[in-house]
């Protein structure tokens, strides 16, 4: 499966990391020694199931290293337009290769085990278009008890989201209206709540929804076939969006050196 890594996006000044993200990219900030963004791709490389990596929002000239071949891609301006400059490149250089995986460049704590785990699910559910991982509150508290994610909480569960997903490669080959739409009005959380259906939002907000019916309901709204992975693995959801969860993540990475 190849593997697109959206490392691009500009941080503002007003962003908490901006004064240590190097040319204002969070996925340069240095950690023990190599990029963040380094630590993702060293874990996809170092699995067999992973094929080319399509780097987004950054040149060779950063000087990145990888056993797998890389195709470097300039930042589209969203992450939509990324996904899918992404995924049409790789489509478009291996055309026997449907399924495409979504790495963000800033959950730097995967490992290859977690990457392998993925892509076998995504194998053994072949018929979807887009598989989406949910991390159960008390997996990524009990993980990182001090990572003050932010949750989602449903009728049953209450889950954060992952940063490590897959996607059939024909959401984005094939003319679909709704990511256009979707990333067209990516500013405006009110618009985007309309196509996502506003009704299925409501239900998520009183708790009168399971997490299993709300994937259905969104999968009607957009014509799409998808899955919530509940996946095992609080890495794959834990990200450096603040200085705390960047120095959460620093700890763990030099512990397990």
């Amino acid at each position: 499966m190849n593997v697109v890594v959206l490392a691009g996006g500009q941080l503002t000044s007003d962003d908490p990391l901006f004064n240590i993200s190097p040319y204002g990219h969070r996925s340069l900030i240095d950690i023990h020694g190599k990029p963040m963004v380094q630590w993702v791709i060293d874990a996809l490389s170092q699995s067999d199931l992973v094929g080319a990596l399509y780097i987004i929002g950054l040149s060779e000239q950063v000087g990145l290293k990888s056993e797998k071949p890389c195709v470097y891609l300039p930042d589209e301006g969203g992450i939509f337009e990324n996904i899918h400059a992404g995924v049409v490149r790789s489509a478009q250089d291996y055309p026997e290769i449907t399924k495409v995986m979504l790495a963000s460049a800033d959950i730097p704590s995967i490992t290859s085990e977690m990457v392998d785990w993925l892509i076998g699910q995504v194998e053994a559910q072949p018929d979807k278009q887009l598989y989406y991982n949910v991390i159960l509150q008390k997996v990524m508290e009990t993980r990182f008890p001090a990572s003050a994610r932010s949750y989602v909480q449903f009728k049953d569960v209450a889950v954060c989201g992952g940063d490590l997903n897959a996607v059939d490669v024909d959401l984005f080959t094939k003319e679909r209206s709704i990511w256009k739409r979707l990333a067209a009005t990516r500013k405006h959380p009110l618009q985007q709540a309309r196509l996502l259906g506003v009704d299925t939002l409501l239900l998520v907000a009183l708790r009168m929804i399971s997490l299993e019916g709300a994937v259905k309901k969104i999968c009607r709204k957009l014509d799409i076939s998808a899955t919530a992975l509940v996946c095992p693995f609080a890495e794959m959801g834990m990200d450096a969006d603040k200085p705390h969860q960047l120095a959460l993540l620093s700890k763990t990475l030099e512990e397990r050196s």
